[in-house]
């Protein structure tokens, strides 16, 4: 497994090692004593799978009190993955980044705790894979505006994204609760 590392601290993009053949291919998606040898020494307790369709944005997610890690990849389709650093303390606090992801380049994503975080669909659907160190927590999460300005994602939209009512009444970055 190859870690590339990124300008916000401990986000980091995840290449596996993919065996392939005239048959298809294998790739370890988690491995604990892996993950550790590389720094991620952390612990999962909730997997996620999402199926969405093209233009479908979902985000900018985090949960303040109950902040979730989250590894992120698609099996299927492709997405523009976004994290934003809500850590007030960080010198990267209000940055984004954001990377493809998809089932062609099988990168995966860690999404530190203090990051929100949101992706596009750029496939005609998308099949969604994240495990979270944190269980969900409804009454404890927020979400940042998709088009804050402040922020300034330079998302690759050709059209007005689908949007969920709750991530339409977003939060600008300004008046969100942040980590310290």
């Amino acid at each position: 497994m190859k870690i590339i590392p990124t300008s916000i601290a401990d986000l980091v993009i995840i290449e596996p090692r993919i065996f392939g053949d005239s048959r298809g291919f294998f790739l370890e998606s988690w491995n604990r004593k892996d993950f550790a040898g590389a720094g991620l020494n952390t612990d999962f307790v909730q997997d996620n799978h999402s199926r969405s369709s093209r233009g479908v944005l979902r985000g900018l997610h985090y949960q303040l009190r109950q902040p979730q890690g989250k590894l992120v990849r698609v099996s299927s389709g492709a997405v523009f993955d976004v994290a934003v650093d809500l850590r007030r303390s960080s010198p990267t606090f209000g940055c984004w980044q954001g990377f493809e992801l998809g089932s062609e380049n099988q990168r995966m994503l860690w999404v530190p705790p203090g990051c929100a975080h949101g992706f596009l669909v750029l496939s005609e659907t998308a099949d969604f894979l994240y495990k979270t160190t944190a269980y969900y927590a409804p009454e404890d999460e927020r979400c940042i505006m998709w088009n804050d300005p402040e922020i300034g994602i330079r998302w690759p939209l050709d059209g007005p994204p689908a949007l969920s009512a709750k991530d339409q009444l977003g939060t600008p970055l300004r008046a969100a609760e942040v980590y310290a």
